[in-house]
């Protein structure tokens, strides 16, 4: 097995919670106050799924002695 391979499962798990939420706060009974703090932990978790979905999708900067800020040009010698 390969990283890539836990990678995707956690996409998939992460994107299947997201599901699973959107289907709560979709059958959640309205009105809503805002004080509802049941309904204010599921946007949390919701707002939290999405935040780590987008970090394991994304490519990240990862500063090295040529590059040290994003978009900088490879330095050639």
């Amino acid at each position: 097995m390969h990283y890539e391979d836990n990678i995707d499962a956690a996409v998939l798990a992460l994107e299947t919670a997201r599901q699973l939420i959107a289907d709560e706060i979709r059958a959640y009974p309205t009105p809503v106050s805002g004080c509802d703090a049941q309904y204010n932990h599921l946007l949390s978790k919701r707002a939290q799924i999405t935040k780590a979905l987008t970090m394991l999708q994304n490519d990240v900067f990862v500063p090295t002695p040529r590059t040290l800020v994003e978009g900088s040009g490879v330095e050639s010698r």
